[in-house]
């Protein structure tokens, strides 16, 4: 190769979040391959990463942020930026992250404004609507948002004080989850495995029903009527929001006076909050203060679950972003424009083009 891109993984900014974007077999991999890669110091001590395993991959360590940005072009990370890190962004930067602008429109804004070129990795479409960055996040986060509200029922976290998997002489403890994904999935089949009775609601019922014929049990998939979400919903001890129009903002599913119906110390977990969130009552939180109460219901609504378990979400999101990686440090060179002619599953990760919002869903969504 005759000329190299310079590729800069930062250290994470968004409160209590330890992943890194790439691991050092991934860096060792873009150094391979000719091009040059900067690693802020502590980027990867989170994930259980140290800087000399990145020295030793062939990357250079850099000292801070500023240095980072200055010296690199394409910029690889796991979170959205946050207000602190604008002022390291250049017109000429490309940015690949997590990005959900339709729920954070000052961000889109400031992209816009300062010219960043900026993929998203949640829209990155394999083809068939295979979202194959989001879907390893997105099954830790239905995990997490399920462990996470199995917990919080508990008296001392303020909930109701109940097993959710019952006990001898008691009744099982109910859940709903809105949406039949990749979230909703593995939420399901966690807080089933517990011993709950779980409702799933999804528009593809199918999708909804196929759950119950491979899990362990006590689920069963349900159209979503609004009188029957709100039935349901008003009687079960966990909601987790887990609906999904890649790029749009989430519609929302369970108003607040579904919410006000649940029994106090009921728990809504909405994963959907990336994206705005599902569940009307729900407020962006981080794992500083990861927890509100509204009409009485304890909320869990961090943006960035998966960051709770940052070795096992690491390892998973490099693996499968490094091919997208090499393939848009590919595109650098050869020419943007031309290149997206040739690469739709990258043109499906634009979000922010020469100043403008470029994917449709997220324009809407935005209004522009």
């Amino acid at each position: 190769m005759s000329e190299a891109i310079h590729i800069g993984i930062p250290r994470e900014r968004k409160p209590e979040e330890r992943r890194v974007a790439l691991v050092p077999e991934a860096a060792a991999e873009l150094v391979r391959a000719g091009h040059r890669v900067r690693v802020e110091a502590g980027a990867g001590e989170g994930s259980g990463y140290p800087d000399t395993a990145y020295r030793d991959a062939g990357a250079e360590v850099v000292a801070d942020a500023a240095e980072l940005y200055a010296a690199s072009r394409l910029i690889v990370k796991v979170k959205e930026p946050i207000p602190e890190e604008y002022g390291f962004y250049r017109d000429d930067h490309v940015l690949f992250s997590f990005l959900h602008l339709a729920a954070v429109p000052e961000l889109a804004d400031f992209l816009c404004e300062r010219g960043v070129t900026a993929f998203a990795f949640e829209t990155l479409d394999a083809g068939d609507g295979h979202l194959p960055l989001l879907a390893p996040m997105s099954a830790i986060a239905g995990r997490v948002a399920a462990q996470r509200s199995i917990v919080l029922l508990h008296a001392p976290e303020g909930g109701r004080g109940i097993m959710l998997g019952g006990s001898p002489g008691t009744e099982r403890g109910r859940a709903v989850v809105m949406g039949a994904g990749v979230v909703g999935s593995h939420a399901a089949h966690l807080l089933s495995a517990v011993g709950a009775r779980v409702d799933v609601f999804d528009l593809d019922l199918d999708r909804a029903d196929h759950l119950a014929t491979y899990g362990p049990g006590q689920i069963t998939g349900l159209y979503p009527y609004q009188d029957l979400v709100a039935e349901r919903v008003a009687g079960a001890d966990v909601v987790v929001g887990a609906v999904l129009s890649a790029g749009a903002r989430a519609p929302v599913v369970v108003s607040r006076e579904m919410v006000a119906a649940m029994q106090p110390g009921a728990v809504v977990a909405d994963v959907a909050v990336d994206q705005g969130g599902c569940v009307e009552t729900t407020r962006p939180t981080d794992y500083a203060r990861p927890t509100y109460v509204a009409e009485g219901v304890i909320h869990f609504a961090v943006t960035n679950m998966p960051a709770a378990v940052p070795r096992s979400a690491t390892k998973s999101l490099s693996a499968r972003l490094l091919p997208y990686v090499q393939k848009l440090a590919r595109m650098q060179l050869a020419g943007l424009d031309q290149a997206l002619s040739q690469a739709p599953e990258m043109d499906s990760a634009l979000n922010v083009y020469r100043g403008r919002i470029h994917h449709p869903a997220v324009a809407s969504s935005l209004g522009r």
